[in-house]
């Protein structure tokens, strides 16, 4: 994670251990569910800390 605090549903985080950008769309006992910025699938991490938060939901939100 980054000085941007801890990742949460909305943010677009890059996922170290599979080399992929998503955004987190839900986190479910600790596992963070993630999906692509653009198209369909999903993965899963449950180790938040190889989540680096690239743009915040706020900072998404307002533009």
């Amino acid at each position: 994670m980054n000085g941007a605090g801890k990742p949460w549903v909305g943010d677009l985080v890059h996922d170290e251990g599979v080399e992929r950008t998503g955004i987190v769309s839900d986190v479910r006992k600790g596992v963070y569910v993630l999906r692509p910025e653009n198209g369909p699938g999903q993965w899963l991490c449950d180790v938040p800390g190889r989540l680096t938060v690239v743009v915040s939901r706020e900072e998404r939100r307002d533009g």
